[in-house]
């Protein structure tokens, strides 16, 4: 074993045991053979034992230099292809709606006061889309007909749906373990969306719409979001579980351009939410409002990416007998908040007062105190 590791040791004692008879005044000539053995022999046992840890470097560098050329082939391929596909832009779809990154959480009859980007950056992509980009939505240039779409719409859905045949959808697509399912977030109802739709509707009749977050709140306007941009028909609805169904006579070759949004735009500014002074009271009320919504009990505790469904209704009680209502939103995030507390605006309605420590401080109104106040009078009748 350690002949094999010291090689040296076994070729010098070689040496030594052949040249030991030899007088002292002879050594000189037999020693320069002694080296010349010793070194010839190390060599060629160094050679026999000598096992490299890996192989060489020349042999290593064959196959990466192909898998370069392959992979310089590829992407010229890939080059090529796109260059091609460049020549169909810009696209032109027959979508009769002006296209926006969420068609449920945002309101066309509230214009900006600003924008955080100019509006020329469209999120289709510089030169891919025959509409110009506003800073919220990319214009529609034809005219709509809304008999036309109706007639269009009706073709594709067919003849209405049987209950047995509606039984047997919803016992296919409504269980969670469902592949053909879309989880619709805070974002709502999006662009690209309706391409993930009709994407599931070329190999299953109807698609699993899951609904998390603030645009439970108000989940008609979900709903009739996704009829009227993908002109399917909700067969099933259960608080936050959807089913969207394509039509019996729905051909995915025939289905509109869709053209994608490359990233997501930024925000346009919108003016503020809460007023310093809240409209119908002085500075001292509108403190004294928000001191007391603070120091009230929460009405409810809202979770993050929940279901919203019973917020709207639970509001609209509480403001029968509270003029004031506190929300505990821990953990939900400001701008959740925010979007909650101008959709209650809208829906209740009420008054955002306050948004602090992941607290909505809500009041119920003037309007509201004065048709309170109306009903509790009784109307005088004329005895004569």
């Amino acid at each position: 074993m350690l002949v094999k590791i010291l090689p040296w040791c076994h070729s010098r004692r070689q040496t030594l045991t052949l040249h030991s008879s030899i007088p002292f005044h002879d050594v000189t000539q037999p020693t320069i053979l002694c080296i010349s053995r010793f070194l010839s022999q190390s060599k060629s046992q160094n050679e026999d034992t000598y096992d490299p840890p890996f192989s060489f470097t020349s042999k290593t560098l064959k196959p990466n230099n192909k898998n370069k050329e392959k992979k310089q082939g590829n992407s010229q391929n890939k080059a090529s292809s796109k260059s091609e596909r460049d020549l169909d832009f810009p696209l032109k779809s027959t979508l009769p709606f002006n296209f926006r990154y969420s068609y449920s959480e945002t309101n066309p009859s509230i214009e900006p006061i600003g924008y955080r980007e100019p509006p020329r950056f469209s999120p289709f992509g510089p030169g891919r889309l025959d509409r110009k980009w506003t800073g919220t939505c990319a214009l529609a240039k034809e005219a709509v007909d809304l008999l036309k779409l109706e007639e269009q719409r009706r073709e594709v859905l067919g003849e209405p749906l049987s209950k047995e045949e509606v039984a047997a959808l919803v016992e296919r697509f409504r269980h969670n373990d469902c592949s053909r399912q879309i989880n619709l977030g805070k974002g709502g109802v999006t662009h690209n969306m309706l391409e993930d739709i009709h994407n599931h509707w070329k190999r299953a009749e109807a698609v699993r719409i899951k609904c998390l977050g603030v645009p439970t709140l108000d989940m008609d306007n979900v709903c009739f979001q996704l009829e009227d941009k993908t002109g399917g028909n909700i067969i099933y609805r259960h608080i936050n579980i959807l089913l969207l169904y394509r039509g019996r006579n729905y051909d995915f070759k025939k289905r509109p351009v869709i053209p994608l949004m490359l990233w997501k735009p930024y925000a346009p500014i919108y003016p503020k939410l809460v007023k310093n002074v809240a409209d119908g009271l002085t500075f001292e009320e509108t403190k004294e409002m928000r001191n007391r919504g603070l120091n009230s009990p929460p009405l409810m505790k809202l979770t993050r990416n929940g279901v919203y469904v019973n917020v709207v209704e639970r509001v609209r009680e509480a403001f029968q007998t509270e003029e004031v209502v506190r929300l505990d939103c821990t953990h939900v995030g400001l701008s959740d908040c925010k979007k909650i507390g101008v959709k209650l605006r809208d829906l209740v309605p009420c008054v955002p007062i306050l948004f602090k420590d992941d607290q909505i401080i809500l009041w119920r109104g003037k309007e509201e105190l004065e048709r309170d106040s109306s009903s509790l009078i009784e109307p005088t009748t004329d005895a004569r």
